[in-house]
């Protein structure tokens, strides 16, 4: 027997309507927004994902869909989409206008538990806004976010905010953390007493071990230019968004610097993280690209509709029914018409009776049935039939449309 894969799932009417919601509104906002749409390749060289993503990040060591080709290359199934909106901005030389906003929306892939609202094969939508190292860069993604989630009615969302700093200030944040981790080993989960020597910072990360030493871990000290461009980030986004600084708040990537954030709510079944980004200053020349410093985020589209207040769309169909043989061209021309006119018109169940096509009709919700049969089109003539109230009136054809038009 055919059988879905675990962490895998089919996406019917419902559910694939909510989806679309959610990006409907993100691609709302980032017309506003001035950000442009780049599709990612489903596939990318394995390679890519490890220069950027890390090597010691769980997606690389374990969630990845890697394999190698016929052509004997490694590649994987893209597990996130800044990797490859990098690679892209290198190889496409944007270097003679390094500014710009990119936005991707597509299914990545990782290999993990699956849970509430995050699976196996999940939708990401995302912003890369590349060639800004202003603070104010920062502040417009993050409201950015706040612009979609309002649009979609999320409700009760707390965002934190922290900087991690940079490669002048981390390295000291880094020996402290090792320094108190290493104390405190034997009571750090495998994984963490494994991720110790290599990202400290990824401890605090961790869903066991992260909660466990909000309070007692190291804080970081910023050095005055990261504590500068965090102040202002502060500044743009006071009065505009309520924000929380969180000094445990790191990003289980290893290319973040200065900024991070997340968009936090409570979901049943669910983790609390439905979107999350930061600044990666010194990603896209470590791929082998120029300078150039960018900001961005992704959202989880599964986790983002979970706690979106959808408004119950009624259904506007029209069912066309014909009663009698001699009546089904005449029916289909209308149903064609219909549709022609830019309506939701459903039908054609012309070897039916007609208590089966109007049961069909019910069991679609449609709003009107048109009924006809032999002296209809005697009269070019049709019954329409509202199926909420029961009322029903015989109208020409013409008469017909422009009701149904101004509906």
């Amino acid at each position: 027997m055919a059988k879905l894969l675990r962490g895998f799932r089919d996406l019917f009417e419902e559910e694939a309507q909510k989806l679309t919601t959610v990006e409907k509104a993100a691609r709302s906002v980032f017309k506003i927004y001035g950000a442009k749409e780049l599709r990612l390749p489903t596939l990318e060289l394995k390679e890519i994902f490890i220069k950027a993503t890390g090597q010691t990040t769980d997606i690389v060591q374990k969630e990845m869909y890697a394999f190698e080709d016929g052509g004997g290359r490694l590649v994987a199934m893209r597990p996130e989409g800044t990797p490859g909106v990098a690679r892209a901005y290198i190889e496409n030389n944007f270097q003679e206008n390094p500014l710009q906003k990119f936005f991707y929306i597509g299914n990545m892939f990782r290999a993990e538990r699956p849970q509430a609202g995050r699976y196996r094969e999940f939708e990401q939508i995302g912003l890369e806004y590349i060639g800004n190292a202003s603070p104010a860069a920062d502040a417009e993604v993050i409201l950015m976010l706040k612009a979609i989630f309002d649009k979609l009615g999320v409700k009760n969302y707390k965002v934190k905010i922290n900087s991690i700093g940079c490669k002048e200030c981390r390295p000291k944040f880094r020996e402290d953390l090792i320094k108190f981790f290493t104390a405190q080993k034997d009571s750090l989960c495998e994984k963490c007493q494994t991720r110790l020597e290599v990202n400290p910072l990824r401890v605090l990360d961790c869903k066991i071990d992260g909660p466990k030493f909000t309070q007692s871990a190291p804080k970081q000290i910023l050095c005055p230019a990261c504590q500068k461009h965090f102040d202002e980030v502060k500044k743009y986004l006071d009065g505009k968004v309520p924000f929380e600084v969180d000094p445990c708040l790191v990003r289980g990537l290893d290319y973040y610097t200065k900024t991070v954030f997340e968009f936090q709510a409570d979901i049943a079944g669910a983790q609390n993280a439905l979107a999350a980004g930061g600044r990666y200053d010194d990603l896209i020349a470590s791929m082998g690209g120029p300078k150039v410093p960018a900001v961005g985020w992704a959202l989880g589209a599964e986790r983002v509709a979970l706690a979106s207040s959808f408004e119950e769309q009624k259904s506007k169909t029209i069912f066309v029914v014909s009663v009698e043989e001699s009546a089904n061209n005449y029916a289909f021309n209308i149903l064609q018409t219909l549709r022609e006119k830019g309506l939701s018109a459903q039908g054609g169940l012309f070897d039916k009776n007609l208590k089966a096509q109007m049961k069909q009709a019910n069991k679609i919700n449609a709003s009107y049935a048109i009924i006809v049969g032999g002296n209809e089109v005697s009269k070019n003539t049709a019954v329409l039939k509202d199926l909420t109230s029961g009322e029903q009136k015989e109208l020409s054809l013409n008469d017909l449309l422009a009701n149904l038009e101004g509906k």
